[in-house]
């Protein structure tokens, strides 16, 4: 179960980081041809959502990979899980179906670390 968890986390923290870092960095503008959603937001709102997304990223990762506080990785991936339950309902709100299958995969990916963090260890 160990390397089911430290395997999940990672792939979680890799497309976090990776999509985190995208909102947090670049101006709503060049966010704006992939991520049609941004423009529902202020330009602040989508760099706080990049932030959230990089600090779950760390959290889920960062007790795996020292040992302090392992819960918070069950916590983080709690998280995560609300903002892809929040992001879900802004893609379904706009219609924008296509976004969805990306949104449940981490979602699922979240869920799976949060249930090997306080359940199967």
């Amino acid at each position: 179960m160990i390397i089911a968890l430290w395997i999940t986390g990672i792939l979680l923290t890799l497309l976090y980081l990776l999509s985190g870092a995208m909102k947090a960095f670049r101006s709503k503008a060049a966010l704006q041809p992939r991520m049609a959603y941004v423009e529902d937001f202020a330009a602040w709102q989508v760099k706080a959502i990049g932030v959230v997304e990089i600090l779950g990223a760390l959290g889920v990762i960062l007790p795996l990979v020292t040992g302090i506080a392992p819960v918070v990785t069950g916590i983080a991936a709690i998280g995560l899980v609300i903002v892809q339950v929040v992001a879900i309902a802004v893609h379904v709100r706009r219609k924008e179906g296509k976004s969805i299958p990306v949104n449940i995969v981490l979602l699922l990916l979240a869920v799976v670390v949060a249930v090997l963090r306080f359940v199967a260890l």
